[in-house]
This record gives C-alpha cells, sequence and structure tokens, in this order.
C-alpha cells in the first residue's frame, strides 16, 4: 500500500515522515520547481514565506506547548528548526534556508518516501490520499478540491477577531438577544455617545496592514466582506446602523438603548471564545489591540486571534472532516495544513503529524489515537471537527480552546503554565500507554 501525500509544505512532509516512519510506502507529490505559487521561491521543501518565527519556546505559552506536544509525536519540523535555529530571545526563529533544506534532505533520504515533482491536478479516486496543498493552492487543484467538497471551500479569509470569554468585563457588557428573541445568545457591550464618537475616531483612523498583490481579494468579495475600518470611513452613522446598531437591546444598567453596541458570538460549544461581529478587518494586529480595547468591556480582553484578511484557501472543516483530520464522505481522503483550517506554521505541521498518524493506524490496523482534549493537538483537532462552530474561520494554537484550570488561578502565567503541564501530563499517558 503506497499512500499519496500532495504537497510538501510543512504539514505534507509530516504527514509522508509520520506515515514512513510506521514503515508504510509514501509516494510524496510538490509542483516546485515546475511551479512556483505567488509567495514561493525556494524549490526546497517546507519553505518558510512570510516569517522564519515558529513562535513562543516557554511552555506555558500556546505556541510552546504545541511544539512540545510535536516533538513528543515525533515531529520532523520541531526537529530540524531546533538544529537550524537563530538567536530571538525566547522565541524559536530559523535561518529558513537552512531549515528548509534539512527537512528537504531527510525526506528525500527516508527510504520509504518517494519525491515526485509537477503539479497535481486531480485527487485520484483510488488508494489513500493526503491533501497538503496550503493556503495557495493552485487554482486547478482548488476547483477539484471544492468539487469534492460539495462547493465548501473559502478563497478569501475575512475574519473578525476573537476573544476569550474570561477576559470580557462582564460588570460592563451583558447577555441578551435582540428583542429577547433567543436565549440571551450574544454578548453586549455597549457604548454611550461619547466613548462611541472616541472609539469612532480610533477607527477610522487606524493603520491597515500592507496587502500583498495575491492576497488582495476581487471586488465582490471585498464589498460582500467590508472591513469595519473602511465602513467607517464611509461616515459616522454608518457602523451605528450597520454591525453596532443598538436596536432591540436595553442595557440592563440603565434601563435604555445604548447609543451604539458591540455584539459578541459565541465562537465555540464551550463558550470559552467569542468573535467580534461584523469586525472584519485589516488592520495591523497592534492596533487591533488598541483600538478593540476601547470598547466597553474589552479593555482588558485578551485575543486569540486577530482579524484577518487574505487569500488562503480553506474547506469548512467542521462539516466535512472528523477529529482525525479524515473526509467524512471518503474515508480514504485526508486534508491537512492550513487547508483545514489551522492557521500557522506549527499548527500546519502539527496537522500533518496527525493526518498522518491516524492514517497509519487505520492501515496497522491499530485502535484510533484518542488525544485528549486539554492538550493543544487535541484542542486543535477538535476545533476544526466540531460541528457547533458557525461561521466557520481558521485558528492558530491559544490557550483559549483548551479546557480551563480546575482551580482559580489569577496570575495568567502561572494559570497558562499549569493548564499546559496538565495537557502535555494527559498526552504523555496516552502516548506511553500505546
Amino acid at each position: 500500500m503506497t499512500v499519496r501525500v500532495v504537497g510538501a509544505g510543512l504539514a505534507g512532509c509530516e504527514a509522508a515522515w509520520a506515515l514512513a516512519n510506521e514503515g508504510i510506502e509514501v509516494r510524496l507529490y510538490e509542483m516546485k520547481p515546475q511551479k512556483y505559487s505567488p509567495a514561493h521561491h525556494n524549490p526546497s521543501f517546507a519553505e518558510l514565506v512570510c516569517s522564519n518565527s515558529l513562535k513562543a519556546q516557554r511552555i506555558g505559552s500556546a505556541a510552546g506547548m504545541l511544539k512540545e506536544e510535536m516533538r513528543l509525536l515525533g515531529s520532523l519540523v520541531v526537529d530540524c528548526a531546533l538544529k537550524t535555529s537563530v538567536a530571538a530571545g525566547g522565541a524559536l526563529a530559523v535561518d529558513r534556508d537552512a531549515f528548509s533544506a534539512l527537512v528537504t534532505e531527510k525526506i528525500l533520504a527516508h527510504e520509504k518516501i518517494e519525491v515526485v515533482h509537477g503539479e497535481v491536478t486531480e485527487i485520484p479516486d483510488d488508494g489513500y490520499t493526503i491533501v497538503a496543498t496550503g493556503p495557495l493552492t493552485s487554482d486547478t487543484l482548488a476547483k477539484q478540491i471544492e468539487a469534492l467538497c460539495g462547493g465548501s471551500l473559502s478563497f478569501f479569509d475575512a475574519a473578525a477577531p476573537i476573544v476569550t470569554f474570561q477576559s470580557v468585563d462582564m460588570e460592563k457588557a451583558f447577555f441578551a438577544a435582540r428583542y429577547e428573541r433567543g436565549d440571551d445568545d450574544y454578548i453586549n457591550c455597549p457604548f454611550s455617545k461619547e466613548e462611541y464618537e472616541t472609539f469612532y475616531e480610533a477607527l477610522r483612523t487606524a493603520e491597515s496592514a500592507e496587502l500583498h498583490a495575491f492576497d488582495r481579494p476581487e471586488k465582490h468579495v471585498y464589498e460582500g466582506c467590508m472591513p469595519i475600518e473602511i465602513m467607517a470611513k464611509r461616515g459616522a452613522d454608518t457602523i451605528r446602523y450597520g454591525p453596532l446598531k443598538p436596536v432591540g437591546l436595553r442595557d440592563p444598567r440603565t434601563g435604555h438603548r445604548p447609543w451604539a453596541v458591540v455584539q459578541l458570538r459565541r465562537e465555540n460549544r464551550d463558550g470559552t471564545l467569542y468573535n467580534l461581529v461584523g469586525f472584519q478587518t485589516n488592520l495591523k494586529f497592534g492596533e487591533q489591540k488598541r483600538v478593540f480595547s476601547m470598547i466597553p468591556g474589552l479593555e482588558n480582553a485578551e485575543f486569540v486571534r486577530y482579524g484577518v484578511m487574505h487569500r488562503n484557501t480553506f474547506i469548512d472543516s467542521p462539516r466535512l472532516l472528523d477529529r482525525t483530520f479524515r473526509l467524512r464522505r471518503n474515508g480514504k481522503i485526508y486534508f491537512a495544513g492550513q487547508i483545514t483550517g489551522v492557521e500557522g506554521y506549527i499548527e500546519s505541521a502539527m496537522s500533518g503529524i496527525l493526518a498522518g498518524k491516524h492514517l497509519a493506524r487505520i492501515l496497522l490496523g491499530k485502535p484510533e489515537l484518542i488525544l485528549p482534549r486539554d492538550c493543544m493537538c487535541g484542542a486543535l483537532s477538535h476545533y476544526i471537527s466540531d460541528e457547533s462552530v458557525v461561521d466557520f474561520q481558521p485558528m492558530g494554537c491559544n490557550m483559549g480552546i483548551l479546557p480551563p484550570a480546575e482551580t482559580r488561578i489569577k496570575d495568567k502565567q502561572q494559570r497558562y503554565l499549569t493548564v499546559a503541564e496538565r495537557g502535555l501530563l494527559h498526552l504523555k499517558t496516552v502516548l506511553e500507554s500505546e
């Protein structure tokens, strides 16, 4: 049995590595150097495009926790990153060329991996395949994936920021549905006239991030997901009659309708994460933190994801994939990488490890690997397969998707460390019982 892996980015290399180390033959397809995406230039595998940083190293951080889990799972990416690291304070940063060269060297040297260069334009319907083609999947293959997934494919990522429920000041915000229709589904952050005017001016003048040419959306898509800051420039009342409209709501503290309201909608079933409704944005991350923290109740908000607008081919994973990254409607096809809705280098690599390991267990007749919900890879696997998620948007590793600590810990660093140590302990227990 030979498994096809399409794409030799971080996810594809990890998937191939995980399968090959279980003794399974792998055919790894990569269109470079015959063809490059608009963002790629290096013929080597696992090319890092936007940054050389793989985020924080400390265990008490989401990224540090995830990398330690990946190390326990036998990650090729983490191993190569450590061997090609450069000084970067508390972060794991790498020499990009050396990193990609080392990953490529190890993949090419593995006796169970055959590399095939050239563009894949269709997904074969025989045998097992892991699709790991990344956020800049070629147009031809993207159409094939869209057909395979029943049209559930996004070519542009316009996402609002997400905050943790724990960080919302509920002394200022309140639960309610408009006209009391529903079960108080939204958290409402009410503005006075003065607060709104100050916020509006900051939003109108905030600095936007520069878009690459290949990230710029077509006009009709851009209009359909209008950035909140662009909408604000159309007039002081535009957003107040749009996503910030206060109609049908009454502030229980005053008994009156607010001047404007920002609504937060539950992002996950556990209610630990909430997104800012209607706040698709292209503001720089620092500007988002500064301006959106002016919203009443969000002064100390913890942003687990900032709003983004860029080209990002991803599938509606909660409707399509199970927790093993397998396509529900076709048990022989798996997906890995950012196309699944995990966001970031290490998250993409993690999904490749898991897709490879889960598929290997199927082929070897082993029982399913059940990952603890309180480890980061388990939480991300749950997020991308949780059918309760509404308006699915990509997510990177963050402490907000983990179950909270059993006891309340006020100090954030200690709280995060406690949660990370708990998850790592449970993952080690599962792996050691294999």
